[in-house]
């Protein structure tokens, strides 16, 4: 006789709860989520199909679907199959959706026409976490990072990649020519000579579909196409492959790690500081914050931009000159003197300020001494050039990136801080998706996608800091 604990027979009569509240307890998630989207203004975030049609066959409300999708992101499963099967078994999915079992293809209809108001949505959390207090004195670390698309490499193509392939086709049909050749000069018939001009005929229309393709990417203002999602692009990843992917950008702040801003781009880092910034500010009602990030980001013009709005920027220079490669002087040890407008140059002359002009867009301010650096014995370690002195450009906003940095080396941790805040999101993100790609295309429904592992990345934060009893509590409180 077994000692072990039995269960009860399949075919035993069970008398169960008479209402399906009792299978769900007080500290379920699910409980959170109904409270959270039963407070939202559907129709004002931009929901459609809000208010019901009095004719014709009635629908889901969007609450219901917008319930389920925050259940199944939540809960790392984001298909809408398997969203459907769920409705099914699910017990929690039956108390949240009332035993509502609406179709894959309804579930899936809803996350595509809703883009939208999902974003709003997960934009409203955010103003419902303001309202709790918190985000006070907030610091925000800045990353992005990359996620792979609905598009395989081989779908992606470049001037040069699409340059190889056509140089492959036409080798490979030279090569079937030839084999027709010789079969026509030893008068061979047979069923060889058959695939060999049925394989040519192939190559010929492949040849085609690549010159058209080639025409298509020289007229891209990248030089780049994605064949199935068009949007995305072939980009460099943390180990440094390639992948065709995007590159989501996040806004993560340091003290309760909750996710304040995303952005989805299709290119690098740099240049989307000062945007993603913007988006901080307006989530959190509030100028004066403080933006970490990483050198990837620096950029002298969206760090002025920052400042201007209020915020505090802290972004270490990476060191971009070559100079040490090539044997040259870095520019780094070319010391500036504020009181008398002049650079220090490493034999100790004296570089003054000749002249103002504008690359790129900024306003910069030129040093050199042209006297001082023919007769320097230390000319071949400072410039190339034979004739020319060596000039240094001073942007005319740089004491300001001066000062930034002098506030970086008196906070070392800084560097620390931002990562250890920002990465565990994306973590955390990629772990719920699996080892997989985005499950839309296009930059509109890969944003709500990404809003929506948000939305349930920031519940799930905030379900484990007030936990659920006071999540709803606080969100009762809000919605009175």
């Amino acid at each position: 006789m077994s000692h072990h604990i039995k269960g009860q027979g399949r075919h035993q009569i069970t008398l169960l709860p008479e209402a399906l509240d009792d299978f769900v307890t007080e500290d379920n998630p699910v409980r959170v989520i109904d409270i959270f989207v039963d407070g939202l203004q559907l129709d004002s975030l931009g929901f459609e199909r809000v208010a019901a049609k009095q004719t014709g066959r009635p629908g889901y409300h969007p609450a219901t679907l917008l319930k389920l999708y925050i259940y199944g992101y939540l809960n790392r499963i984001q298909s809408s199959r398997r969203l459907e099967k769920e409705t099914h078994r699910n017990v929690e999915l039956m108390w949240l959706l009332e035993r509502l079992t609406p179709d894959f293809k309804t579930i899936a209809d809803f996350r595509k026409t809703n883009g939208k108001g999902i974003k709003n949505a997960c934009k409203a959390f955010i103003d419902v976490c303001r309202q709790m207090q918190m985000f006070t004195d907030v610091i925000v670390a800045i990353d992005g990072s990359k996620f792979k698309a609905v598009n395989s490499k081989p779908n992606n193509f470049t001037p040069q990649k699409a340059k190889d392939h056509i140089e492959r086709v036409e080798q490979s049909i030279n090569k079937y020519l030839s084999k027709l050749d010789e079969s026509d000069k030893n008068s061979e018939n047979d069923a060889s000579s058959e695939l060999n001009a049925t394989k040519l005929a192939w190559l010929r229309k492949r040849l085609e579909e690549l010159k058209g393709i080639q025409k298509i990417v020289e007229q891209q203002p990248d030089k780049q196409l994605s064949l199935t999602d068009p949007d995305s692009r072939l980009m460099k990843t943390n180990n440094m492959n390639r992948q065709v992917c995007y590159n989501v950008q996040t806004a993560v702040d340091t003290k309760n790690h909750l996710i304040v801003a995303h952005k989805v781009t299709n290119t690098t880092d740099r240049g989307q500081l000062s945007s993603v910034t913007k988006l901080v500010q307006e989530a959190v009602d509030q100028k004066e914050i403080t933006v970490l990030a990483d050198k990837g980001y620096y950029s002298r013009g969206d760090i002025k931009e920052i400042l201007d709005s209020g915020a505090v920027a802290l972004v270490p220079k990476g060191d971009t000159s070559g100079a040490d490669r090539k044997g040259l002087y870095n520019l780094a040890l070319f010391k500036y003197n504020q009181e008398k407008d002049i650079y220090i140059c490493p034999a100790g002359n004296e570089l003054q300020n000749r002249f103002t002009t504008v690359e790129d867009g900024l306003e910069l301010q030129m040093y050199f001494n042209c006297i001082a650096c023919r007769d320097c014995s230390q000319r071949a370690k400072c410039t190339t050039s034979k004739s020319a002195a060596r000039r240094i450009r001073r942007w005319v906003h740089e004491s300001e990136m001066e000062n930034m940095q002098a506030k970086l080396d008196a906070a070392p941790q800084t560097a620390t801080i931002r990562k250890q805040t920002v990465e565990h999101p994306f973590g955390t993100i990629k772990m719920w998706m699996g080892a997989t790609h985005f499950l839309m295309r296009r930059f509109t429904n890969v944003s709500t996608e990404i809003s929506l592992h948000i939305l349930a990345y920031n519940l799930k934060r905030m379900i484990s800091i007030w936990g659920v009893a006071g999540l709803q509590m606080k969100f009762k409180e809000l919605y009175q």
